[in-house]
């Protein structure tokens, strides 16, 4: 019974030490023109799983053309008592419609406040800042990520697409994008993946 009962408690404190990130975003997270398998989640699981987060369950909380409005809209009941960390990887929907970057920063600014509210651990991924829309939105848009990864304690990862530019060149960078130019071919997401995958543990980590 001494035995069972010890057994018992060791398979408990297992279970307890299993973390579920909740992954947070837009069609870039959601995987958007890929098979399933191929999409950001199920790649960066896979990554987690060969890397040492095999006590770590993503799920994939990416809705296609979400803005920043939109994710704070669902928020809190995207976020149920199963989420011990969240990345939040939105901006760019925002960006294509022109839309305000004190408006993002809100926005950005409610997710993460919610996500605070809960106790939980964050990413707070950027994205490149565009230039077509004047110097002033390019700085503006580029300070929002590191402004408020600082304000609510979340760790800032400068760009979800960081791992595509990174010892590449402009051809191999067109390469690793689907036909659109703006969403990652499986290729590509393999790159993100390796890129923030390291970053994605450390998450794990606080929220353990």
């Amino acid at each position: 019974m001494a035995l069972a009962g010890l057994v018992g408690l060791v398979a408990a404190g297992q279970a307890a030490a299993e973390v579920t990130i909740l992954a947070f975003g837009d069609s870039l997270t959601q995987g958007y023109g890929l098979p399933e398998a191929d999409g950001f989640v199920p790649q960066l699981q896979r990554w987690l799983d060969a890397n040492g987060g095999g006590d770590v369950t993503l799920i994939n909380g990416g809705v296609s053309g979400d803005t920043t409005a939109g994710g704070l809209s669902r928020i809190a009941w995207s976020l149920d008592d199963s989420v011990d960390g969240v990345i939040v990887a939105l901006g760019g929907n925002d960006v294509l419609r022109g839309l305000q970057p004190s408006d993002i920063r809100a926005n950005l600014d409610g997710i993460l406040t919610e996500i605070d509210t809960r106790g939980l651990p964050a990413i707070l991924a950027g994205l490149p800042a565009p230039s077509n829309y004047g110097k002033e939105y390019k700085a503006e848009f580029k300070a929002i990520f590191p402004d408020l990864a600082e304000k609510h304690g979340a760790i800032h990862y400068r760009s979800f697409l960081a791992g595509l530019g990174d010892g590449r060149n402009m051809f191999q960078v067109m390469g690793l994008f689907q036909s659109d130019g703006i969403h990652p071919n499986a290729e590509g997401v393999t790159a993100i993946v390796e890129h923030i995958g390291p970053v994605v543990l450390e998450l794990a980590g606080r929220a353990r």
